[in-house]
């Protein structure tokens, strides 16, 4: 059984859907990073850069959302196809993510939640998310689903998109307010049970 370590993040639910998506059993472990539980010695072991999530199959430690993801796509042979336009289509919206969407999200809310307000980063931050939702709108005008098919790539946007509308959604409200295929996309994500049960794990 796969051991998945994480917390209530967007990165954290990444792996979550995706094993819920798989119908497999796994044993989810809280790792509560607002008590710095992802620096005990045991979790560096698993997770030598002290992030969550992570993963134990067997004897194969894995951190690193996107490397969880794909793993878990090339064992199970689903929700990443294995060669082809299809495959590098999804892979790329996949490190989008990893690479803009998510940090990008993840530096605004830190700054908006300092008690010494920084307008320039938060205005940096701002725009650039704006930007980003702007970019990942016109894809999915074009799509309904980020890598052409349901993929990884969707898997980890999702909760990143999900923080951006509730959490963010005041200094993001014009880019969202403009962008209605991602609300029909986060419609049509959100309906999977799965999805709902890997977004409520440890809650």
């Amino acid at each position: 059984m796969i051991t998945l370590y994480t917390w209530k993040t967007p990165n954290g639910r990444k792996p979550a859907i995706m094993l819920e998506e798989l119908g497999w059993e796994y044993d989810a472990r809280p790792i509560d990073i607002s008590k710095d539980e992802q620096f005990a010695p045991d979790f560096l072991k698993v997770s030598p850069n002290n992030k969550i999530p992570a993963i134990v199959d067997g004897d194969l430690s894995i951190f690193e959302s996107g490397a969880i993801l794909t793993y878990l796509a090339e064992k199970s042979g689903q929700f990443l196809s294995p060669s082809g336009h299809a495959r590098f289509k999804a892979l790329e919206w996949l490190h989008w993510q990893i690479g803009g969407l998510g940090p990008m999200l993840g530096q605004l809310g830190w700054f908006l939640r300092q008690p010494d307000k920084l307008p320039p980063a938060i205005e940096r931050y701002r725009a650039e998310c704006a930007r980003l939702i702007r970019v990942m709108n016109t894809r999915l005008e074009d799509v309904e689903y980020l890598g052409g098919d349901y993929s990884i790539a969707d898997i980890a946007c999702y909760p990143w998109m999900v923080a951006a509308t509730t959490m963010l959604k005041e200094p993001l409200s014009e880019a969202l307010d403009q962008a209605p295929a991602i609300h029909a996309w986060l419609d049509r994500v959100g309906a999977r049970a799965a999805v709902q049960k890997g977004m409520a794990v440890l809650t």
